[in-house]
C-alpha cells in the first residue's frame, strides 16, 4: 500500500546565499493526527537540515512556533494537516516582522514594546511587605476574573502578524503589549497603572487600533486583544474627563 504524501511549500531565505525570499516545496508522509510542525521537523530530520524555524513545546505552550499557514498566522504545533489534506500547505514566517532565516523572524520590536508596558506586578510598598506564609497579597476569585482571560496571552505574536494598523505604522504599541498592560492594571495586587497608561494612552497606543478586530480572531489562547483595547481607551477616556471635572483629583 502506497504512503498518503502531502506537500509542504516553505518560505527560504539565507542571508549572504539568497538575494530575496524563496519557495521550496518538499514531500513529506501524511498522517491524519500530524500538524505542521510535525511536517517541518521531518523535512529537518529527513531531507534538510537547513531548514531553520523555531518551535519549543509542541503543546501550545510557549508560542514559539508561530508561522503564517495558508495565509493565516498560526501555531504550526495546532494546526492540523488533515485542514489542508490533499492540497499542498503553504508555510511562511509571520507577517509584519523582519526575517532573520527562512521561517525565523527578528522579534526585538515585539520585545521591546512588551517591556515598554511594564508587564509585571509593580507595588509601591516593597520594601515594607512583610514577606513569610500568611503575608501574600491575597485575592478574591472575583478580583482573579477580572483580568484572568487577558493574562493568558503566550507572546506568540500571532495577532502582531494578523493585524493591518501594525503592518501599516510599525510604531504601533500592538494588541498583546496592550492586552497584558490592561490585564496588569485590572490586578488588585498591582499599583502601576499610572506608569502605565503614558504608553498605553499615547499616540502610538491604544489611539491607533481601529478595532478591525483580526488579533482576537487569530489569538490561539481566547485572550481578546481587541477587548482590551477597547476596554483600555473607556479608562483613559473616564481619565480624561475626571481630570477635567475634578482637577483636585489628581493632588
Amino acid at each position: 500500500m502506497t504512503e498518503s504524501t502531502i506537500k509542504l511549500a516553505v518560505t527560504r531565505y539565507r542571508p549572504g546565499q539568497d538575494r530575496e525570499p524563496t519557495v521550496q516545496t518538499y514531500t513529506v508522509p501524511y498522517h491524519d493526527d500530524w500538524v505542521v510542525l510535525d511536517a517541518l521537523q521531518y523535512v529537518k530530520d529527513n531531507i534538510d537540515g537547513t531548514l531553520s524555524f523555531r518551535w519549543s513545546c509542541h503543546m501550545g505552550v510557549c508560542g514559539s512556533c508561530g508561522m503564517m499557514v495558508d495565509g493565516t498566522p498560526k501555531l504550526t504545533c495546532a494546526a492540523f494537516l488533515r485542514e489542508s489534506y490533499p492540497r499542498e500547505v503553504r508555510v511562511e514566517p509571520l507577517a509584519n516582522f523582519p526575517v532573520v532565516r527562512d521561517l525565523i523572524v527578528d522579534i526585538d520590536d515585539f520585545m521591546h514594546k512588551l517591556s515598554e508596558v511594564k508587564p509585571y506586578i509593580i507595588r509601591e510598598d516593597l520594601d515594607s511587605l512583610p514577606l513569610g506564609l500568611g503575608h501574600e497579597l491575597r485575592q478574591t476569585p472575583a478580583e482573579l476574573e477580572d483580568f484572568k482571560q487577558f493574562g493568558m496571552c503566550i507572546n506568540c505574536m500571532l495577532c502582531y502578524s494578523a493585524c493591518p494598523v501594525y503592518a501599516m505604522e510599525p510604531k504601533f504599541l500592538g494588541p498583546a503589549a496592550i492586552a497584558l498592560a490592561h490585564r496588569y492594571n485590572m490586578d488588585s495586587r498591582d499599583q502601576g497603572r499610572n506608569q502605565r497608561m503614558p504608553v498605553i494612552g499615547s499616540s502610538e497606543g491604544i489611539w491607533e487600533c481601529t478595532f478591525v478586530g483580526e488579533c482576537s480572531v487569530v489569538c490561539p489562547k481566547h485572550v481578546d486583544p481587541a477587548a482590551a483595547i477597547q476596554r483600555t481607551k473607556l479608562a483613559t477616556t473616564n481619565d480624561w474627563f475626571k481630570s477635567m471635572l475634578m482637577p483636585w483629583g489628581n493632588r
